[in-house]
């Protein structure tokens, strides 16, 4: 399993916050703290308020925060938001399978229990697991001077 580009960038961009809680953060903070382009992170900001993640604000003082607390947020549910429209596998889309033996091929159950275990896994740790006493992290994120 892979994750997708933007699920990474938003697990960064979610801990960026996480790390600066209280703070309203800029975008191109963001981008600049978790190596991948402002445009990049728009999209991902953009679908992260959708899902109600964060809260974003316009003008010069804009940015984002969280808009719940870290305790809320789960890695699976992130993942979810995120992944849901990738087909694990070919034969996940109905839309687009050509798979000859989906109609008596067992791994396809096989496949969906994985799934079902990996998010149920991630389902258990939340945004607060990832950021909480992680000195290095705090390093590698905390912003220095006044937002």
């Amino acid at each position: 399993m892979r994750l997708t580009t933007r699920t990474n960038i938003a697990m960064r961009a979610l801990m960026y916050c996480a790390v600066n809680g209280g703070r309203t953060v800029r975008k191109s903070d963001i981008a600049s703290a978790c190596n991948t382009s402002e445009n990049h992170m728009a999209q991902v900001i953009n679908t992260l308020a959708h899902h109600g993640l964060v809260q974003t604000t316009r003008g010069r003082n804009g940015g984002l925060t969280l808009k719940r607390a870290p305790e809320d947020i789960t890695v699976g549910e992130v993942f979810r938001h995120l992944e849901s429209g990738v087909p694990f596998a070919e034969c996940f889309d109905p839309q687009t399978n050509t798979c000859p033996i989906t109609c008596c091929c067992r791994l396809k159950g096989a496949l969906h229990s994985a799934i079902d275990a990996f998010y149920k896994t991630l389902d258990g740790i939340t945004l607060a697991d990832l950021v909480a006493g992680n000195q290095d992290l705090q390093k590698a994120l905390l912003l220095t001077e006044p937002g």
